[in-house]
């Protein structure tokens, strides 16, 4: 049986060494797709798409252009729209569904999977941290010691504020909000507000959206 590799072990969310030549290279990759995506100029709806594709490392061809602008345009009308500047760091475990809004500033630091549901909506300068480093120093040991992460998932149909900070491990559950400059420690029930350092229940949500 051949060795676990330390890509394998990330995705495991197992004690893994990132400073691999794998590891690397994938988030220079990464890197330098973001950068594409936040230095271009103007560019058409089709185009941020690819762009954005490249980010998360999704090779989903792109339907065939139509000749009408408008019309193309809405080929992508369920497509995640995302605004620069953004910083990813592998690309490849961070999942947004249909309609889901990210604004300007924003990171995911995608150790392990991020997964954003349908119509969600990101303030500015949310930072999502699905990675995590030992508690001891001994252990941890700069570079070249070893880190971890666990996932993040965030339902359909939640609004998260400006400066926002969640952390590995966390759930936010369906049409949930999230108060702006919160940190979400623990998981969060579906329709309910929550705000605060951290972040604390601040009342239930009555809604028509369906559980």
């Amino acid at each position: 049986m051949s060795e676990i590799t330390e890509r394998e072990k990330m995705l495991r969310g197992e004690l893994f060494r990132a400073f691999t030549p794998d590891l690397v290279a994938a988030r220079a990759r990464c890197k330098y797709a973001c950068n594409r995506f936040n230095n271009t100029d103007e560019v058409t709806r089709r185009g941020l798409i690819k762009l954005w594709r490249d980010i998360i490392d999704d090779k989903t061809p792109l339907p065939e252009p139509l000749a009408d602008p408008a019309a193309d345009e809405e080929l992508f009308k369920n497509d995640p729209w995302v605004e620069a500047p953004i910083k990813v760091d592998y690309g490849f475990n961070v999942r947004l569904g249909e309609g889901v809004f990210v604004n300007f500033n924003c990171v995911f630091i995608d150790s392990c999977p991020i997964t954003v549901g349908a119509r969600t909506m990101f303030g500015p300068n949310v930072n999502l941290f699905a990675g995590n480093h030992p508690l001891d120093p001994a252990l941890r040991n700069g570079t070249e010691g070893p880190e971890s992460g666990k996932p993040i998932t965030i339902g359909e149909d939640c609004w998260i504020g400006g400066n926002v900070i969640v952390l590995p491990g966390v759930t936010i559950g369906k049409g949930s909000t999230v108060g702006a400059g919160s940190v979400v420690t623990k998981d969060v029930p579906a329709s309910h507000v929550v705000a605060g350092n951290p972040a604390r229940i601040i009342r239930q949500l009555e809604t028509t959206l369906a559980e």
